[in-house]
């Protein structure tokens, strides 16, 4: 029998390390794939120190367009089939859109967007067959127009619309598609978004380990979509109660002043 793993993206640090921990310590074979080769190395040794099984270990920019052919030849040398896939990969950019580098905001399109769409139907025959599933980590920002944010904002509703109507097709030939929409969480993200944790980070912030957690038994649930945190879980039930025009007045006097 062909042996199954479980490919996760951004393994390299905050909720996807937490996410490879999580799943390797379920018993899962994990592929951890990411632009950090020395912290991919530290966190499979970290792993098989565990008792888990010896990852595979890929180097990758998913920002190349080859990034999708460069795991799947890897992963056909290795002689396994991919059973679950997680889209945890991804990065946003603060700032007003006309005003930041535009190559940098269609690479992050390239991550957020066009790399978890092909990853997530690249394999998704070895998923059918496996009855495995897809994770995508979306976020809370998926549900709000970001102003100061806008291209990121915009990337993380893509991912909600897209893993839902996925799941709809899917779920018909066993596999479970889930997304995971967290709030602020501790991690690189800020520093790399070019912007310091405000208020809203000290009230809504969860841990990368326990979204992770929550990630991990959603999918296993087979649930919808997974909102870590109390705080964060009244966002949609808000947006409700007041005019889109409203919610996105007050993102963007959140976003801009900070």
């Amino acid at each position: 029998m062909t042996e199954r793993v479980t490919l996760i993206t951004g393994a390299s640090a905050g909720i996807g390390t937490e996410l490879a921990r999580v799943f390797a310590l379920n018993g899962h074979r994990v592929v951890l794939v990411a632009r950090r080769a020395d912290r991919l190395a530290q966190l499979a040794d970290e792993i098989v120190a565990a008792g888990g099984a010896v990852p595979i270990v890929i180097s990758c920019d998913l920002e190349q367009p080859d990034a999708g052919d460069r795991i799947a030849a890897i992963l056909a040398a290795e002689g396994v089939e991919v059973e679950y896939v997680v889209n945890n990969a991804g990065f946003g950019m603060f700032g007003r859109a006309i005003v930041r580098d535009r190559a940098e905001q269609l690479g992050m399109i390239a991550v957020n967007i066009r790399a978890l769409t092909e990853l997530s139907l690249r394999f998704s025959d070895a998923l059918i067959l496996h009855r495995g599933g897809i994770l995508n980590v979306a976020s809370i920002a998926g549900f709000l127009p970001g102003p100061g944010m806008a291209v990121y904002y915009a990337s993380k509703a893509y991912v909600l619309s897209f893993t839902e109507a996925l799941r709809a097709e899917l779920a018909p030939r066993g596999v479970r598609v889930t997304a995971l929409c967290p709030g602020p969480v501790p991690s690189e993200f800020q520093a790399r978004a070019g912007f310091l944790p405000g208020l809203d980070s000290a009230i809504l912030n969860v841990s990368p380990a326990d979204v992770a957690q929550a990630g991990y038994r959603g999918l296993m649930a087979n649930k919808r979509a997974v909102i870590p945190g109390l705080g964060v879980k009244v966002v949609p039930f808000l947006l409700r109660l007041f005019p889109r025009g409203f919610i996105l007045a007050a993102v963007g006097r959140l976003q801009l002043k900070r």
